[in-house]
């Protein structure tokens, strides 16, 4: 990776490895992952451990899952020359962070993140009311400030993790942050400002008269450290000082991620069953396509359709030519096409979207070591960043010898 990369603003985004992956995955994330890798100091990383909050009851598969997640990746044109690839769970300095995060972090907050309430109501088939499972935003959390990540690419429905991810920096900087005091450079012994400083942030009393400019400010900063975080925060929020970041605050990258279609209709996903994935070959993808859902008013050949409800013509929009779209769109409110073919015009154009990236997936299914080889080397790139941070946490918290 050439010195330049590094003088990019980083992103960092992950995935659990649940296998090979489907169309959803590549409008979704991938395709933008891609992009973002000539503009951005790019970090995706395998969450294995994220996927065990959901999933530990069976880990059978997980290296499996891992190498056909990461093989799509590539063949997709994820380029290990541009971007750093790597294994959460082969990093403990994640797992070290989120520990001490958790020592912070009010349970409230992760308590009120909308994803976690909405998949205890919605995941009945396993059992997730564990301490895993309400603690993987503050994973996430270490897993982002780890690399110090100024942006994080999210669907709107993830800002949430994010902003909760800012809130995490912000009260570990209150806790562990040096505090810079106002006017602390120029040392104003004289300044009437030290003088009433201690009395009026409730500190604590200090004989003002009789220390010196730095003895004030040492004993202030002393005062403010024994303070809990609250009164801290309202501290310098009055504009008496501010703390030096050890985590900056990351913000949410907002990528657009159409709604893609699966063969019922409902949003596509592999727990569904309605997935078509980046390696179904030709006459797979074309029995699927046989199988969608149509317009469900439009009962026989001749009713016309409405394109804006069937889930094949939502495939059309994402990966037909413009001319096929308008085709499309025109034929079936009229009537002169059928479902027949519009599903057989959307297979022609979904198998010569896919050829390319099956073709690059072809070096990798040959030689599968090489996927392994491209973990262990992004790997070991991340775990200089995360050495390097941590290092930086423990002397804040005063772990270090």
């Amino acid at each position: 990776m050439s010195p330049a990369t590094f003088e990019r603003p980083r992103i960092l985004s992950g995935m659990r490895p649940t296998g090979k992956l489907h169309l959803g995955n590549l409008v979704g994330a991938l395709q933008n992952w891609v992009k973002l890798q000539e503009e951005y100091d790019s970090f995706h990383f395998v969450a294995d451990w994220h996927m065990l909050t959901t999933d530990y009851a069976d880990t059978s598969e997980l290296k499996e899952n891992t190498w056909q997640m990461v093989a799509d990746w590539l063949a997709a044109g994820l380029d290990p020359t541009k971007a750093t690839f790597f294994i959460q769970s082969r990093l403990p300095e994640h797992a070290e962070l989120h520990l001490l995060f958790s020592m912070v972090t009010p349970l409230s907050w992760l308590e009120r993140v909308p994803t976690y309430k909405e998949q205890l109501e919605n995941i009945k088939d396993r059992e997730i009311n564990t301490y895993g499972f309400l603690g993987y935003p503050l994973l996430q959390a270490a897993d982002i400030l780890m690399y110090k990540a100024q942006y994080v690419p999210v669907g709107e429905d993830q800002v949430p993790h994010v902003e909760l991810t800012r809130e995490v920096a912000r009260r570990f900087n209150l806790a562990f942050g040096e505090v810079l005091l106002k006017g602390e450079e120029a040392h104003a012994a004289d300044d009437p400002y030290w003088d009433g400083l201690a009395t009026s942030t409730g500190l604590g009393a200090l004989a003002i008269g009789v220390l010196t400019a730095k003895d004030k400010i040492r004993a202030i900063k002393e005062a403010f450290h024994r303070a809990p975080l609250d009164l801290r925060a309202g501290y310098l929020n009055r504009g008496l000082g501010r703390v030096r970041e050890i985590f900056r605050e990351p913000e949410a990258l907002l990528t657009s991620s159409p709604r893609l279609p699966g063969t019922d209709g409902r949003k596509m996903s592999k727990s569904y069953g309605n997935a078509i994935f980046l390696i179904d070959a030709p006459a797979v993808l074309s029995k699927k396509l046989a199988g969608y859902m149509t317009d469900p008013a439009r009962k026989r050949r001749t009713d016309p359709g409405d394109p804006d409800v069937c889930p094949v013509f939502g495939l059309h929009k994402i990966f037909s030519a413009q001319e096929t779209i308008e085709r499309v769109n025109r034929e079936c409110r009229t009537a002169e096409i059928g479902c027949v073919d519009c599903k057989k015009l959307a297979a022609g154009h979904l198998n010569a979207f896919l050829a390319p990236i099956q073709e690059r997936r072809k070096p990798y299914e040959q030689n599968p070591q090489r996927v392994w080889d491209v973990l262990e080397e992004g790997t070991a790139k991340a775990r200089v960043v995360a050495q390097a941070t941590m290092a930086e946490v423990r002397k804040a918290v005063n772990l270090a010898p």
